[in-house]
């Protein structure tokens, strides 16, 4: 009989090997298992994708819910589904009596697909083979993230089916509201801490770029959603409809007067030109400077705007220092008047923005918003409403944390090349809210790759959504042996 400790676990580990209990299995066995398990698991990622849950229309919420309690529940969870005025979040427990306890946090909520065209209906979970990529189930949510949510579900199954329990305890926190940045998240924490206390907190995602080099990022910039109207009004403009475009000779335009406050948002290249925006942004750390330096000996700029389907960067140089530590001002988008087919020519009454910032470590929401309303009172005279909407701060791990080290070599073990590590991502995830409501480290990623996110043929291949299942049970037996 094998006796198991911590020490022994450590040691296997790090010359490939996982553990369960008293019983043991190489690199190549796990291979095996979760390759033979894969047409069910394929399965779970198509029924997944296959159900619309789009958050900021409602459509499929409430079915989406039922298959996520489905999931939690045919683990063996004990599960538990709570709203706070907005989309649900769903709780689920696995307590499998082991000392170290990991909360996976996850997604269910998609955003739209309402004027996009898409190869394959964008809710029918079927697979195609990509050029360059290979077999990819195509579908709305699949890299983002839904995809992720159904592969450490796979994972945890296939490590019951083996070793007869997980190596930690598990809880599991879903939510509804991550594409509305994650509104009914704070108040649920701070009604649920006690039930959420855990030891640390995962999200899978993929990680692998086309090329198959892992990338593990180690946080996110925080964001602020902002919408700017301008309306007709004492300044003026027309106030309670579209008039006929001649009589732009002496009636103002709010459509114009909205566009030129725009316009001083940023500089010739999209860069905030807002005063007092960047205050308080902390400088790179020593730390930092180190990972650019390693990461700037393996990064790929023609992957980026390969997978990015875009044909050059708007700087010649620095693009990772610009990408990693830079505040983004971002125009989402922008409606006003007529814009469909035929001629109409007309002022119209009122003009939107849609906007999103990003914050860079050291940056202050309330200083973000402080400042952009300053400006904008100033540039559209008093014209243009800001309206501040969802958002919350940057957060990002230390690439020395125990966790870190733990994914990392996860990643190493099952690909065979080291990571490169990203001192932060320049999307943005509500891990701030998690870590700080929480008090524990957060980590995010896995293998495997998708792309698309946000737009039309999303994919994740389906090579990839194997290597996430086995990368993500490497890191479980790993984090379940740290110190």
């Amino acid at each position: 009989m094998t006796i198991v400790t911590r020490a022994f676990v450590v040691d296997k580990i790090a010359s490939g090997w996982c553990y369960g209990g008293e019983k043991m299995m190489d690199p190549v066995e796990l291979n095996d298992a979760v390759e033979a398990r894969f047409p069910g698991h394929l399965e779970r990622v198509r029924r997944l994708v296959r159900q619309p849950s789009v958050s900021g229309t409602g459509e499929g919420m409430a079915e989406m819910v039922t298959l996520v309690e489905d999931e939690l529940r045919a683990l063996g969870a004990t599960v538990e589904t709570t709203s706070t005025g907005g989309w649900p979040l769903v709780y689920g427990h696995l307590d499998q009596g082991r000392p170290r306890t990991l909360l996976v946090y996850g997604m269910y909520d998609v955003q739209p697909v309402r004027g996009e065209t898409w190869s394959v209906p964008p809710f029918s979970g079927d697979v195609v083979d990509l050029p360059e990529v290979g077999p990819s189930v195509v579908s709305r949510g699949v890299y983002n993230s839904k995809g992720p949510l159904a592969g450490v579900l796979s994972a945890l199954h296939t490590i019951v089916a083996l070793f007869g329990r997980l190596p930690v305890n598990v809880k599991f926190l879903v939510e509804g509201e991550e594409e509305l940045a994650s509104r009914s998240l704070p108040a649920y924490l701070a009604a649920h801490r006690g039930e959420l206390a855990c030891d640390g907190i995962y999200s899978p995602f993929y990680g692998e770029n086309r090329r198959g080099t892992p990338v593990l990022k180690l946080g996110f910039k925080g964001v602020q959603f902002v919408e700017l109207v301008c309306r007709g009004g004492a300044w003026g403009g027309p106030v309670k409809q579209g008039i006929h475009g001649g009589e732009a000779a002496w009636i103002a335009n709010p459509a114009w007067r909205l566009v030129r406050t725009l316009g001083t948002l940023v500089d010739t290249l999209d860069r905030p030109a807002i005063p007092a925006l960047n205050d308080g942004a902390t400088e790179p750390t020593p730390a930092d400077e180190a990972l650019l330096a390693t990461l700037a000996t393996r990064f790929s700029p023609s992957v980026v705007l390969e997978q990015q389907q875009a044909k050059r960067f708007k700087y010649e140089d620095q693009l990772l220092r610009h990408y990693l530590f830079d505040a983004v001002v971002n125009l989402d988008g922008i409606s006003s008047g007529h814009t469909g087919d035929g001629t109409k020519s007309m002022i119209p009454h009122e003009a939107r923005a849609s906007l999103s910032v990003r914050l860079v470590p050291g940056m202050r929401l309330d200083a973000v918003r402080a400042a952009i309303t300053r400006h904008v009172e100033e540039a559209g005279g008093g014209a243009v409403e800001v309206r501040f909407l969802e958002g919350y701060p940057p957060a990002r791990a230390e690439a020395s944390a125990p966790m870190v080290g733990a994914l990392r070599d996860a990643f190493a073990a099952v690909a065979g090349v080291d990571a490169e590590v990203w001192p932060i991502h320049g999307g943005s995830a509500p891990f701030s809210v998690l870590g700080d409501a929480l008090g524990v480290p957060m980590i995010f990623g896995g293998l495997g790759h998708g792309g698309r996110q946000h737009a039309p043929d999303e994919y994740a291949t389906l090579a990839g959504m194997k290597r996430l299942e086995r990368s993500i049970i490497d890191f479980l037996f790993r984090y379940a042996a740290l110190p």
